[in-house]
């Protein structure tokens, strides 16, 4: 019996503290593209965050999907070390016709592949850099994901995020450039919300430096060289932090929780240990012997 207690709450508090330990994580996994908003015409630098959520895999392998009915022209990458990048121009089902001409080829995808033995291990994240453009004249553009793990499982982040910014189980990183982000985030306590930024495309270029390689409609193949840098403005900038800083807050606050749990249960199970060990010492009344009858006999 003293036994079965104390394995109880010890399982107890085993089980709290994982649940401790694996909710922040559970509570901000996904894939964002920074900045999320941009202006038609424009050259974006697309920053995606990429974090590992298995506590025994690492990721392995990131496949970004580009759009094919609203394509870029051309797009390149920032170097990762450690990872060899690919970048797959396709033949467009249907030409696109821009003011720039008809696109009949455009980049569609770009794989990242981690080198043996690499990849982003458990409770690490990965930024993978892009620059593309022009940034087509439409609503919005969704980049599904798709992540591999060592152990062979693949996260798909493809769900669209509605209007209402109630966020989906596997959200795809969307870019805005003629339609407003949801507001949803600004709910969060902590959130600077939409009141204080304007809504509408704000990511522009900015001269500067930086190397890239890359593919694009324009040369029709896939080249390296140098590329401008772009700088998002103020206004982009300030949403992706009130969105991630929303993200945050409620991953701490799960994150309390859990260790406020954990710590109960470690409490409950010490007591347990104590008042096993208190039961198990207390001494034995000794027993008269009547075997030897009244006294005086």
């Amino acid at each position: 019996m003293q036994k079965k207690t104390i394995a109880r709450a010890v399982t107890t508090a085993t089980l709290a503290l994982a649940l401790a330990a694996a909710a922040p994580l559970a509570a901000s996994a996904h894939v964002p593209v920074s900045p999320n908003q941009a202006a038609a015409g424009s050259y974006a630098t697309l920053t995606f965050k990429v974090p590992t959520e298995s506590a025994t895999a690492s990721t392995v392998k990131i496949e970004i999907d580009l759009p094919t009915d609203t394509p870029f022209g051309s797009v390149s990458y920032q170097p990762v070390a450690g990872w060899t990048t690919n970048v797959v121009t396709s033949t467009l089902a249907t030409p696109v016709t821009t003011d720039d001409g008809t696109i009949t080829e455009a980049p569609t995808q770009i794989t990242y592949t981690a080198d043996a033995g690499g990849g982003i291990a458990p409770g690490q994240f990965q930024q993978f850099v892009l620059s593309a453009g022009p940034v087509p004249d439409t609503g919005s553009v969704m980049f599904p994901v798709h992540q591999t793990y060592s152990d062979g499982t693949v996260a798909d982040w493809v769900d669209p995020t509605p209007a209402s910014g109630v966020e989906p189980q596997n959200p795809a990183p969307t870019l805005y450039i003629n339609d407003a982000p949801p507001t949803e985030a600004s709910s969060v306590p902590g959130s600077t919300g939409s009141a204080g930024v304007t809504a509408g495309p704000v990511a522009t270029d900015v001269a500067g430096s930086g190397s890239g390689s890359g593919s694009g409609s324009d040369g029709g193949s896939a080249g390296s060289g140098s590329g401008s840098g772009e700088v998002a403005s103020q206004g982009s900038t300030t949403t992706a932090a009130a969105t991630t800083g929303s993200a945050d807050a409620v991953a701490i606050g799960v994150g309390i929780g859990g260790l406020a749990l954990g710590a109960i249960a470690l409490i409950v199970a010490v007591l347990a240990l104590t008042r096993s060990r208190g039961r198990a010492t207390v001494p034995v009344a000794a027993q008269p012997d009547d075997s030897k009858g009244p006294a005086g006999e």
